[in-house]
Protein backbone atom coordinates (compact mmCIF):
# COMPACT_ATOMS: atom_id res chain seq x y z
CA UNK A 1 0.00 0.00 0.00
CA UNK A 2 0.68 3.42 -0.50
CA UNK A 3 0.46 6.17 1.44
CA UNK A 4 1.02 10.03 1.35
CA UNK A 5 1.42 11.77 4.36
CA UNK A 6 0.98 15.58 4.28
CA UNK A 7 2.82 18.41 5.88
CA UNK A 8 0.76 21.51 6.57
CA UNK A 9 2.32 24.65 7.79
CA UNK A 10 3.38 23.63 11.68
CA UNK A 11 2.80 20.00 11.06
CA UNK A 12 5.55 18.42 14.28
CA UNK A 13 4.65 14.90 13.52
CA UNK A 14 4.68 14.36 10.18
CA UNK A 15 8.52 12.88 9.83
CA UNK A 16 7.46 10.46 13.24
CA UNK A 17 4.59 9.05 10.87
CA UNK A 18 6.69 8.77 7.94
CA UNK A 19 9.22 6.88 9.69
CA UNK A 20 6.62 4.22 11.29
CA UNK A 21 5.17 3.59 8.38
CA UNK A 22 8.07 3.22 5.95
CA UNK A 23 10.91 2.21 8.04
CA UNK A 24 9.07 -0.10 10.69
CA UNK A 25 5.79 -0.91 8.76
CA UNK A 26 7.63 -0.98 5.58
CA UNK A 27 5.45 0.46 3.04
CA UNK A 28 5.61 3.10 0.45
CA UNK A 29 5.44 6.62 1.79
CA UNK A 30 4.85 9.87 -0.82
CA UNK A 31 5.43 13.37 1.16
CA UNK A 32 2.76 15.93 0.27
CA UNK A 33 3.11 19.13 0.76
CA UNK A 34 -0.12 21.55 1.68
CA UNK A 35 -0.14 23.35 -1.28
CA UNK A 36 0.27 20.22 -3.35
CA UNK A 37 -3.01 19.58 -6.17
CA UNK A 38 -2.17 16.21 -6.67
CA UNK A 39 -1.74 12.79 -4.34
CA UNK A 40 0.55 11.37 -6.30
CA UNK A 41 -0.79 8.07 -6.68
CA UNK A 42 -1.21 7.44 -2.67
CA UNK A 43 -3.74 4.38 -1.60
CA UNK A 44 -4.34 6.17 1.82
CA UNK A 45 -3.68 9.25 3.04
CA UNK A 46 -2.42 10.72 6.38
CA UNK A 47 -2.58 14.28 8.06
CA UNK A 48 -0.50 14.44 10.63
CA UNK A 49 -0.45 15.99 14.28
CA UNK A 50 0.96 19.18 15.19
CA UNK A 51 -0.54 22.92 15.29
CA UNK A 52 -1.23 23.61 11.49
CA UNK A 53 -1.23 27.53 10.83
CA UNK A 54 -0.25 27.78 14.42
CA UNK A 55 -3.81 26.90 15.61
CA UNK A 56 -5.43 29.93 14.75
CA UNK A 57 -9.58 30.08 14.85
CA UNK A 58 -9.92 27.13 15.76
CA UNK A 59 -7.30 24.13 15.13
CA UNK A 60 -7.94 22.28 11.95
CA UNK A 61 -9.88 25.47 10.81
CA UNK A 62 -7.06 27.19 8.13
CA UNK A 63 -5.56 24.11 6.95
CA UNK A 64 -8.87 22.67 6.18
CA UNK A 65 -8.88 25.43 3.05
CA UNK A 66 -5.26 23.91 2.19
CA UNK A 67 -5.27 23.16 -2.09
CA UNK A 68 -4.00 19.41 -0.91
CA UNK A 69 -7.42 19.48 1.43
CA UNK A 70 -9.80 19.21 -2.01
CA UNK A 71 -7.68 16.71 -3.05
CA UNK A 72 -7.93 15.03 0.09
CA UNK A 73 -12.11 15.48 0.26
CA UNK A 74 -12.41 13.51 -3.34
CA UNK A 75 -10.23 11.36 -2.19
CA UNK A 76 -12.19 9.91 0.44
CA UNK A 77 -15.32 10.83 -1.18
CA UNK A 78 -14.01 7.87 -4.04
CA UNK A 79 -13.91 5.72 -1.09
CA UNK A 80 -9.94 6.18 -0.55
CA UNK A 81 -8.83 6.05 3.19
CA UNK A 82 -7.31 8.82 5.26
CA UNK A 83 -6.32 8.91 8.69
CA UNK A 84 -6.38 12.04 10.85
CA UNK A 85 -4.08 11.87 14.69
CA UNK A 86 -4.86 14.76 16.78
CA UNK A 87 -4.43 17.82 14.47
CA UNK A 88 -5.44 15.81 11.84
CA UNK A 89 -8.24 14.40 13.62
CA UNK A 90 -9.30 18.37 14.05
CA UNK A 91 -8.60 18.84 10.11
CA UNK A 92 -10.77 16.29 9.28
CA UNK A 93 -13.85 17.59 11.59
CA UNK A 94 -13.06 20.87 10.06
CA UNK A 95 -13.67 19.71 6.19
CA UNK A 96 -17.03 18.00 7.49
CA UNK A 97 -15.21 14.60 6.68
CA UNK A 98 -16.03 13.44 10.23
CA UNK A 99 -18.81 14.09 12.42
CA UNK A 100 -18.65 16.62 15.64
CA UNK A 101 -16.09 19.15 16.70
CA UNK A 102 -12.87 18.90 18.81
CA UNK A 103 -13.03 21.62 21.54
CA UNK A 104 -10.45 22.90 24.25
CA UNK A 105 -10.13 20.43 27.33
CA UNK A 106 -12.10 20.64 30.17
CA UNK A 107 -9.36 21.78 32.00
CA UNK A 108 -8.53 24.82 29.94
CA UNK A 109 -4.74 23.26 29.51
CA UNK A 110 -2.43 21.49 26.95
CA UNK A 111 -2.01 17.72 27.90
CA UNK A 112 1.24 15.39 27.22
CA UNK A 113 1.24 12.18 29.00
CA UNK A 114 0.64 8.91 28.36
CA UNK A 115 -3.31 7.76 28.68
CA UNK A 116 -5.31 3.71 27.75
CA UNK A 117 -7.78 3.42 24.66
CA UNK A 118 -10.30 0.26 24.66
CA UNK A 119 -10.99 -0.59 21.19
CA UNK A 120 -14.66 0.07 20.58
CA UNK A 121 -15.77 -0.50 16.58
CA UNK A 122 -16.02 -4.16 15.11
CA UNK A 123 -15.91 -3.04 11.63
CA UNK A 124 -13.23 -0.30 11.48
CA UNK A 125 -9.81 -1.33 9.81
CA UNK A 126 -7.92 0.85 12.32
CA UNK A 127 -9.75 -1.48 15.31
CA UNK A 128 -10.40 -4.46 13.76
CA UNK A 129 -7.87 -6.35 14.44
CA UNK A 130 -7.51 -5.21 18.05
CA UNK A 131 -8.58 -6.85 21.16
CA UNK A 132 -12.08 -5.58 22.74
CA UNK A 133 -10.76 -6.26 26.28
CA UNK A 134 -7.62 -4.55 26.26
CA UNK A 135 -6.06 -1.43 27.12
CA UNK A 136 -3.47 0.33 24.51
CA UNK A 137 -1.51 3.08 25.67
CA UNK A 138 -0.69 5.72 23.68
CA UNK A 139 -0.13 9.20 24.24
CA UNK A 140 -1.60 12.14 23.67
CA UNK A 141 -0.28 15.97 23.17
CA UNK A 142 -3.17 18.24 22.42
CA UNK A 143 -5.23 21.76 23.83
CA UNK A 144 -8.20 20.82 21.82
CA UNK A 145 -9.08 17.40 22.09
CA UNK A 146 -12.52 17.21 24.19
CA UNK A 147 -14.54 15.48 21.31
CA UNK A 148 -18.41 17.22 21.15
CA UNK A 149 -21.25 16.47 18.57
CA UNK A 150 -24.86 17.46 19.16
CA UNK A 151 -27.34 14.26 20.70
CA UNK A 152 -28.80 13.15 17.70
CA UNK A 153 -25.71 12.83 15.48
CA UNK A 154 -23.69 11.27 18.81
CA UNK A 155 -26.95 8.33 18.62
CA UNK A 156 -26.11 8.22 14.93
CA UNK A 157 -22.25 7.84 15.51
CA UNK A 158 -23.08 5.28 18.59
CA UNK A 159 -25.75 3.39 16.05
CA UNK A 160 -23.04 2.97 13.16
CA UNK A 161 -20.56 1.54 14.91
CA UNK A 162 -18.45 4.49 14.06
CA UNK A 163 -16.61 5.27 17.32
CA UNK A 164 -13.06 4.06 17.48
CA UNK A 165 -11.75 4.32 20.98
CA UNK A 166 -12.97 4.90 24.66
CA UNK A 167 -10.28 6.48 26.64
CA UNK A 168 -10.28 4.63 29.91
CA UNK A 169 -8.01 2.80 33.04
CA UNK A 170 -5.37 0.05 32.31
CA UNK A 171 -7.83 -2.41 32.76
CA UNK A 172 -9.90 -1.06 30.06
CA UNK A 173 -12.50 0.01 32.03
CA UNK A 174 -14.34 3.10 30.63
CA UNK A 175 -14.91 5.60 33.16
CA UNK A 176 -14.67 9.45 33.65
CA UNK A 177 -11.50 9.31 35.71
CA UNK A 178 -9.84 8.25 33.06
CA UNK A 179 -11.06 10.84 30.64
CA UNK A 180 -8.33 13.34 29.93
CA UNK A 181 -10.60 16.20 28.54
CA UNK A 182 -13.44 15.56 28.85
CA UNK A 183 -14.78 14.52 25.80
CA UNK A 184 -17.96 13.04 25.53
CA UNK A 185 -18.27 9.49 26.23
CA UNK A 186 -14.86 9.15 27.15
CA UNK A 187 -14.29 8.92 22.72
CA UNK A 188 -11.33 9.08 21.54
CA UNK A 189 -11.28 8.67 18.19
CA UNK A 190 -14.31 7.65 15.46
CA UNK A 191 -14.93 6.98 11.71
CA UNK A 192 -17.38 7.86 9.25
CA UNK A 193 -20.16 5.50 8.27
CA UNK A 194 -18.28 4.05 4.70
CA UNK A 195 -15.59 3.35 7.34
CA UNK A 196 -12.50 4.67 5.29
CA UNK A 197 -11.93 7.76 7.19
CA UNK A 198 -10.64 7.83 10.61
CA UNK A 199 -9.59 10.35 13.49
CA UNK A 200 -8.01 10.12 16.34
CA UNK A 201 -6.68 12.37 19.41
CA UNK A 202 -3.72 9.97 20.69
CA UNK A 203 -0.59 9.24 18.49
CA UNK A 204 -0.07 5.86 17.36
CA UNK A 205 3.11 6.45 15.51
CA UNK A 206 4.48 7.45 19.16
CA UNK A 207 3.96 4.01 20.31
CA UNK A 208 5.65 1.28 17.40
CA UNK A 209 9.13 1.64 17.89
CA UNK A 210 10.66 -1.28 20.25
CA UNK A 211 13.44 1.66 21.29
CA UNK A 212 10.55 3.52 23.09
CA UNK A 213 9.89 1.14 24.73
CA UNK A 214 5.83 0.91 23.78
CA UNK A 215 4.45 -0.55 20.44
CA UNK A 216 1.08 -0.64 21.46
CA UNK A 217 0.58 2.17 18.81
CA UNK A 218 1.92 -0.87 15.85
CA UNK A 219 -1.02 -2.91 16.47
CA UNK A 220 -2.96 -0.25 15.09
CA UNK A 221 -1.06 0.25 11.87
CA UNK A 222 -0.99 -3.72 11.50
CA UNK A 223 -4.61 -3.70 11.90
CA UNK A 224 -5.00 -0.79 8.91
CA UNK A 225 -2.31 -2.78 6.62
CA UNK A 226 -4.62 -6.32 7.19
CA UNK A 227 -7.77 -4.93 6.46
CA UNK A 228 -7.99 -2.17 4.38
Amino acid sequence: MKFGVVTFPGSNCDEDMVYVLQDIMGQKVERLWHKDTDLKGVDFVVLPGGFSYGDYLRSGAIARFSPIMNEVVAHAGKGGYVLGVCNGFQILTESGLLEGALLHNSNQKFICKNVFLKPVSTTAALTKGLSLDKAYQIPIAHGEGRFFAAEDTLKSIVDHDQVLFHYCDENAVVNATDNPNGALMNIAGITNQTKNVFGMMPHPERAADRFLANEDGRALFESLLKYC
